[in-house]
């Protein structure tokens, strides 16, 4: 049974849908300004401050715990298909997760398709992680950290990293990855009816915007179900059991496994898309974040 909290985001998911529904020639600056509303799901964190910085030629967030370990670096990258969403929207999230895992986040502002389609996210987020490293940030004290597209982007600034002989960081935190660029996950149909934003429709028209005119579907930096994970650090997978994107975090977390690598999958029931955007608010956002800390904590 899920708590009455957790409604709060289903319900700003489906305003959002219907808003978008209601308004099919919306364009993308009123589509930004919507999903802009990401944070409202959730709490300011107790005891974090925020820091405008620019690392790498890229405006960036810093939230700072008053607590962190500030050798510890998340480098998180927000969703929103590769097209949406902000450091700003996710700067709360960003810094509950800093706080429980006792670290600092550096929440980008990468820059977003069409204007700039793949492999520029990518491209952005690597250049901040070699930059950290310039800095003297020990690759094992960093931790690549995103939801949806921007758990993508966490799985594959490793992949990238490692193509380019760098040092591969301590490990990954995925939130309900979107994957699959060629939306193949069954789930995409099976769980249509419960999940209250994505959808099919919404992802072919994202991938168009990601992968412009020369990137393809299965590209292993775009679409990491076909990469080789050998290597590749421990990663946690998080999902709702009610969202569209169930079987990217499923079938992620297959692949690594079968490379041998350390996976965690945490499914949880009746949860939306992303759903520790809840926290501070719900208790399956907090728990969920505690249980991460944890694992974080055995590494």
């Amino acid at each position: 049974m899920t708590s009455k909290k957790s409604d709060y985001l289903r319900a700003l998911y489906q305003n959002w849908s219907d808003r978008m529904a209601a308004n099919p020639e919306m364009g993308l600056d009123d589509m930004r300004a919507l999903f802009d509303e990401w944070g409202k799901a959730t709490f300011e964190p107790e005891d974090v401050t925020y820091k405008n910085d620019n690392i790498a030629g890229l405006e960036v967030i810093w939230a700072l715990p008053m607590k962190a370990d500030k050798s510890k670096v998340l480098i998180f990258t927000h969703g929103g298909g590769f097209a949406v969403g902000s450091a700003a929207s996710h700067r709360k999230l960003a810094g509950h997760m800093a706080k429980a895992l006792a670290a600092t986040a550096l929440i980008l502002d990468y820059r977003l398709a069409p204007e700039q389609p793949f492999p520029a996210q990518i491209e952005d987020s690597v250049a901040v992680y070699k930059e950290l490293l310039e800095r003297g940030t020990k690759p094992e004290d960093i931790t690549t950290i995103g939801d949806s597209a921007g758990g993508n982007l966490a799985v594959s600034t490793v992949l990238k990293s490692r193509e380019l002989g760098l040092p591969l960081p301590g490990s990954v935190i995925a939130f309900s990855p979107w994957i699959d660029m060629e939306l193949n996950g069954a789930t995409l149909d099976s769980n249509e009816a419960t999940d209250a934003l994505v959808c099919r429709p919404v992802l072919e028209a994202m991938v168009g915007m990601f992968l412009g005119e020369s990137g393809v579907a299965n590209d292993p930096l775009a679409n990491p179900l076909h990469a080789d994970f050998s290597d590749f650090p421990p990663i946690y997978i998080n999902a709702g059991s009610v969202e569209t994107l169930l079987d990217d975090a499923r079938r992620l977390h297959s692949r690594v496994t079968d490379a041998g690598v350390n996976s965690t999958l945490s499914v949880v029931d009746g949860m939306q898309h992303v759903f520790p955007f809840l926290a501070g608010r719900a208790p399956e956002a907090d728990e969920e974040i505690q249980k991460i800390a944890a694992w974080y904590a055995a590494l």
